[in-house]
């Protein structure tokens, strides 16, 4: 009699059928990949702003109507106000940094299939008004009043 026991090779596991468990819909995923790829050319892109202008156009580009429309005019208002922000894109959207940090951002409606776009600002900008204070804007078309505001809010978020 063998003293060996004999081995048992385990089934492979089917993954047929489950949802992914990162709790990310299909576009989150896409977007955090999209960053990762941002990431690696981030540096290069940091010190060429013909580059991040360029990748933040093509993005646009992308878009379809009414969100391409949106961002090229927004792209222009903060071009235009801020002249010392540096385009680029973040997670796939265009983006506006200062020394390498995301001062504010459009997301396009379509990007996670939303109802709406958003014109967001992160904590680097200097939009504190007292306690308590708006850093994202619902956007559904631009009038020439919501250029105005916008292009105020862009001014003081470097100030």
């Amino acid at each position: 009699m063998s003293t060996k026991k004999a081995t048992r090779e385990k089934p492979a596991k089917s993954t047929a059928g489950r949802k992914a468990s990162s709790g990310l819909s299909a576009e989150e995923r896409a977007a955090m990949k999209e960053r990762l790829r941002e990431l690696k050319a981030e540096e290069r892109l940091d010190k060429d702003r013909a580059a991040g202008e360029r990748a933040l156009l093509e993005k646009v580009a992308e878009m379809p109507e009414p969100d391409r429309a949106m961002a090229t005019r927004i792209h222009e208002i903060v071009t235009t106000n801020a002249p010392g922000l540096m385009p680029k894109t973040w997670y796939g959207m265009p983006a506006y940094a200062r020394e390498g940090k995301v001062v504010c951002f459009f997301q396009n409606a379509s990007k996670f299939d939303a109802r709406y776009a958003t014109f967001g600002f992160n904590d680097t900008a200097n939009l504190d008004d007292g306690n308590m204070w708006a850093t994202a804007f619902a956007v559904m078309k631009l009038t020439a009043a919501d250029e105005k505001k916008i292009a105020a809010l862009v001014k003081k978020a470097v100030t």
